[in-house]
Protein backbone atom coordinates (compact mmCIF):
# COMPACT_ATOMS: atom_id res chain seq x y z
CA UNK A 1 0.00 0.00 0.00
CA UNK A 2 1.17 3.61 -1.18
CA UNK A 3 1.00 6.06 1.88
CA UNK A 4 1.16 9.92 1.54
CA UNK A 5 2.27 11.50 4.98
CA UNK A 6 1.65 14.99 4.84
CA UNK A 7 2.92 17.62 7.89
CA UNK A 8 0.53 20.93 6.98
CA UNK A 9 1.47 24.65 7.99
CA UNK A 10 -0.06 27.81 7.37
CA UNK A 11 2.89 28.67 4.84
CA UNK A 12 4.49 25.43 3.69
CA UNK A 13 3.11 21.64 3.55
CA UNK A 14 5.44 18.90 4.12
CA UNK A 15 5.16 15.41 2.09
CA UNK A 16 6.23 12.04 2.79
CA UNK A 17 6.00 8.69 0.51
CA UNK A 18 6.19 5.07 1.87
CA UNK A 19 5.11 2.09 0.44
CA UNK A 20 7.21 -0.63 2.42
CA UNK A 21 6.95 0.03 5.17
CA UNK A 22 9.72 3.04 5.53
CA UNK A 23 8.34 6.36 5.03
CA UNK A 24 10.96 9.01 3.08
CA UNK A 25 10.82 12.84 3.07
CA UNK A 26 9.23 13.99 -0.43
CA UNK A 27 8.98 17.26 -0.72
CA UNK A 28 7.55 20.94 0.19
CA UNK A 29 4.70 22.49 -1.79
CA UNK A 30 3.17 26.00 -0.66
CA UNK A 31 0.00 26.17 0.99
CA UNK A 32 -1.96 28.80 -1.40
CA UNK A 33 -5.50 28.32 -2.92
CA UNK A 34 -4.30 25.29 -5.12
CA UNK A 35 -3.51 23.01 -2.42
CA UNK A 36 -5.99 20.68 -2.58
CA UNK A 37 -5.34 20.46 -6.46
CA UNK A 38 -2.06 19.68 -6.07
CA UNK A 39 -2.46 17.42 -2.92
CA UNK A 40 -4.63 15.31 -5.46
CA UNK A 41 -2.14 15.71 -8.89
CA UNK A 42 0.54 13.77 -6.40
CA UNK A 43 -1.40 11.36 -5.12
CA UNK A 44 -2.68 10.43 -8.72
CA UNK A 45 1.17 10.31 -10.04
CA UNK A 46 2.21 8.41 -6.76
CA UNK A 47 -0.24 5.91 -7.11
CA UNK A 48 -1.33 6.67 -3.28
CA UNK A 49 -3.80 4.51 -1.82
CA UNK A 50 -4.18 6.67 1.49
CA UNK A 51 -3.76 9.87 2.99
CA UNK A 52 -1.74 10.18 6.24
CA UNK A 53 -2.39 13.66 7.75
CA UNK A 54 -0.88 14.96 11.13
CA UNK A 55 -2.88 16.40 13.51
CA UNK A 56 -1.87 19.20 15.88
CA UNK A 57 -3.36 20.77 18.75
CA UNK A 58 -5.60 23.91 19.11
CA UNK A 59 -6.72 25.77 16.52
CA UNK A 60 -5.11 25.00 13.70
CA UNK A 61 -6.54 21.57 14.04
CA UNK A 62 -9.72 22.49 12.25
CA UNK A 63 -7.96 23.71 9.53
CA UNK A 64 -6.31 20.21 9.08
CA UNK A 65 -9.94 18.40 9.49
CA UNK A 66 -11.28 20.44 6.65
CA UNK A 67 -8.50 19.97 4.07
CA UNK A 68 -8.63 16.08 5.06
CA UNK A 69 -11.94 16.19 4.14
CA UNK A 70 -11.83 18.46 1.09
CA UNK A 71 -8.63 16.08 -0.42
CA UNK A 72 -10.52 12.92 0.58
CA UNK A 73 -13.01 13.97 -1.15
CA UNK A 74 -11.62 15.16 -4.24
CA UNK A 75 -8.87 12.48 -4.71
CA UNK A 76 -11.42 9.93 -3.41
CA UNK A 77 -9.13 8.24 -0.64
CA UNK A 78 -9.22 7.57 2.69
CA UNK A 79 -7.80 9.80 5.18
CA UNK A 80 -6.18 9.39 8.64
CA UNK A 81 -4.93 11.36 11.24
CA UNK A 82 -1.49 11.18 13.48
CA UNK A 83 0.01 13.18 16.05
CA UNK A 84 2.12 15.41 15.40
CA UNK A 85 3.31 16.57 18.61
CA UNK A 86 7.29 17.29 18.09
CA UNK A 87 8.10 16.13 14.91
CA UNK A 88 9.68 19.08 13.55
CA UNK A 89 11.72 18.99 16.81
CA UNK A 90 12.71 15.46 16.29
CA UNK A 91 13.17 16.23 12.36
CA UNK A 92 15.34 18.95 13.51
CA UNK A 93 17.42 16.83 16.19
CA UNK A 94 17.82 13.91 13.23
CA UNK A 95 18.84 16.39 10.38
CA UNK A 96 21.37 17.55 13.00
CA UNK A 97 23.18 14.29 14.00
CA UNK A 98 23.24 13.41 10.27
CA UNK A 99 25.66 16.44 10.04
CA UNK A 100 22.85 18.54 7.43
CA UNK A 101 23.72 22.05 7.81
CA UNK A 102 21.14 24.38 8.75
CA UNK A 103 20.17 26.09 5.04
CA UNK A 104 19.23 22.23 4.06
CA UNK A 105 17.53 21.72 7.34
CA UNK A 106 15.24 24.35 6.49
CA UNK A 107 14.85 23.51 2.67
CA UNK A 108 13.23 19.76 3.82
CA UNK A 109 12.63 20.27 7.57
CA UNK A 110 8.47 19.93 6.76
CA UNK A 111 9.15 16.85 4.25
CA UNK A 112 11.27 15.38 7.17
CA UNK A 113 8.42 16.29 9.42
CA UNK A 114 5.92 14.52 7.15
CA UNK A 115 8.10 11.65 7.30
CA UNK A 116 8.06 11.00 10.66
CA UNK A 117 4.29 11.63 11.07
CA UNK A 118 3.76 8.87 8.77
CA UNK A 119 6.08 6.35 10.15
CA UNK A 120 4.49 6.98 13.35
CA UNK A 121 1.81 5.98 11.71
CA UNK A 122 3.15 3.08 10.41
CA UNK A 123 4.88 1.69 13.03
CA UNK A 124 1.79 1.55 15.01
CA UNK A 125 -0.89 0.85 12.24
CA UNK A 126 0.14 -1.78 9.53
Amino acid sequence: MRFLGIDYGLKKIGLALADDGMAQPFRVIKNDARLVEKLTKICQANQIEKIIIGLPEGKIAKKVRTLAQKVSGVANLPVDFQDETLTSKEAIAKMIQAGKRRKARQQILDAAAAAIILQDYLNSHV
